[in-house]
């Protein structure tokens, strides 16, 4: 399972040449991927596409975004 986990944040979120240095912020940015990630395999309605390709989706749409949040 951590493979699998890793090899999705590697593709999705470009995570392998991240260089998060200062503090905490390699365990905040990691919080929020993985709260991203949730969100995106919980979407309401399936579609196609890659997680990497909602994400980016999600990333521009205020629309995709509301109904990722659950708020339209």
């Amino acid at each position: 399972m951590e493979n699998q986990l890793h090899w999705v944040m590697g593709v999705s979120f470009n995570d392998d040449p991240m260089r998060a240095r200062t503090r905490a912020a390699a365990q905040n940015l990691a919080v929020r991927k993985h709260i991203t990630l949730n969100l995106i395999r919980l979407d309401p309605i399936k579609r196609k596409g890659s997680i990497k390709t909602r994400r980016i989706i999600a990333a521009t749409s205020d629309r995709y975004r509301e109904e990722l949040f659950g708020i339209k």
